[in-house]
């Protein structure tokens, strides 16, 4: 599996991660995992270590970035801490989701017993209804949206989108196993339909303007070839 390596400073390495890989192995669950991570792959492919600036969930696809060496790393979790980093995702969701909506709605942060604050901004770009039944209606309804999170709590976007009754498509967790089936069974497409597509910010050592973008995976394609949408990255 080769990865995407969309930029990369002295500083910084930005690459696109698939769909089903998960950033780094979690200590307890390296005996128990034989699938290979983002930052294995990326040691077979460019060779060296790199360091995580932000997280990404096991099943979205996209955008993530990486310093080069250790000390790097808390300049940019600044610029994620502080709000001055522009980090547009898109997702395909259940039904027709409103044309904007700004979601202000606590989530679970890692320890399952405390809500944290988080805002995510959502606007729709595309609609579709399509002639395929899915329990309960006789027809099936979908939206491209664009999702802007202004906090990064665990899971944001996929419990927001959930909470507004628009689940992304092909979420295992917070998504509905109904169109989650029909999009397997009809178009062979398995993968969450979540998609890290753009990070703007400034450099915060050289001052350089980036707007680095992670095209999209194959269904993605595929889908919008389907569905007769605009590819909103191109």
């Amino acid at each position: 599996m080769e990865i995407n390596v969309i930029y990369q400073d002295e500083y910084i390495i930005c690459v696109s991660k698939p769909n089903n890989v998960v950033v780094h192995h979690a200590y307890h669950s390296r005996n128990v995992s034989d699938e290979k991570s983002l930052l294995q792959l990326l040691d077979e492919q460019i060779g060296g270590k790199f360091y995580p600036i932000h997280r990404l969930d096991r099943k979205t696809s996209g955008i993530i970035l990486l310093a080069k060496e250790t000390q790097f790393v808390s300049k940019f979790q600044e610029l994620f801490t502080n709000n001055e980093i522009q980090k547009t995702y898109f997702g395909i969701v259940r039904g027709h989701a409103p044309t904007e909506k700004t979601i202000d709605s606590p989530v679970k942060g890692r320890d399952a017993n405390v809500h944290k604050e988080a805002l995510t901004y959502l606007h729709t770009l595309e609609k579709v209804t399509l002639e395929i039944p899915v329990k309960p209606y006789d027809s099936s309804r979908y939206s491209l949206v664009e999702l802007m999170p202004k906090t990064g709590r665990m899971h944001q976007l996929r419990v927001h989108a959930n909470k507004i009754s628009h689940p992304l498509i092909g979420d295992p967790k917070y998504g509905d196993k109904n169109h989650n089936m029909m999009f397997e069974e009809k178009f062979g497409w398995k993968n969450m339909f979540l998609h890290a597509g753009k990070l703007e910010f400034s450099h915060p050592f050289t001052s350089a303007k980036l707007c680095l973008i992670a095209p999209f995976p194959t269904d993605w394609i595929a889908l919008y070839k389907k569905f007769s949408w605009k590819n909103p990255l191109l």
